[in-house]
């Protein structure tokens, strides 16, 4: 089997691919962040070993690139980074596992055969549609009616959670984690504003209206019964 390492800390990188090629896999390793997303686009590994700080390109953004390109490849993020929220964007990222450093190599190895007996994952989902309300995700395109809506990247990411979630209803909490990342009510009227400003683009000038407030649990992104 094949594994990738991007890591640009070469004892590191170097102690990872001995004991992984002691075990019987064959190991690439990229020492910087736009090498290692080449590498893990245009060839098949079976696993990736991903830095969180890299030159040039950062873990998290190569695992976010891979995935909006359809790439399943199961990934163990290797960080120092390891505060909860470290940890929580490394996995929302794209991420099938984090491991702060410093660490024990019986525990990658441990990780990598866990995620390695995992039966393959099925294909990305790239289009979602709620009524006439459509999101390409490779693209970053929303339209409706055929009409493409111009959306800020927090109104899209707010947008693409609650077609997700369509039918279902999302609560502050939920939208503060997901698509804020806060572990914590700061209190404010973010939620309110953001969700006027993508009622207005999405259903201003259309019918009918699909996202709605549910009062008192939050909102709900629906279409017509």
């Amino acid at each position: 089997m094949r594994i990738l390492i991007i890591e640009d800390d070469g004892q590191t990188s170097a102690y990872v691919s001995k004991g992984l090629t002691e075990c019987g896999y064959l190991v690439d390793i990229a020492s910087n962040g736009k090498e290692g997303l080449v590498r893990a686009v245009s060839e098949d590994y079976d696993l990736a070993i991903i830095d969180r700080m890299l030159p040039e390109l950062d873990g998290l953004s190569i695992v976010e690139t891979l995935r909006r390109a359809n790439k399943d490849t199961p990934i163990i993020f290797l960080s120092a980074l390891g505060g909860v929220s470290d940890r929580v964007k490394g996995l929302r990222s794209g991420g099938d596992d984090y491991l702060v450093k410093p660490f024990a190599f019986s525990e990658l190895l441990a990780r990598v055969e866990a995620l390695l007996r995992r039966p393959a994952s099925r294909a990305v989902e790239t289009n979602l549609r709620v009524a006439d309300l459509e999101m390409n995700l490779l693209a970053r395109q929303i339209t409706r009616c055929g009409q493409t809506i111009e959306l800020q990247p927090r109104e899209f990411r707010l947008l693409e959670y609650l077609m997700r979630h369509a039918g279902q209803v999302v609560t502050r909490t939920m939208l503060l984690e997901n698509v804020w990342d806060y572990l914590f009510d700061p209190q404010t009227n973010v939620i309110d504003v953001h969700i006027s400003r993508l009622r207005q683009k999405i259903d201003k000038n259309f019918e009918p209206a699909l996202l709605h407030t549910v009062r008192g649990a939050g909102y709900s992104l629906r279409g017509p019964d």
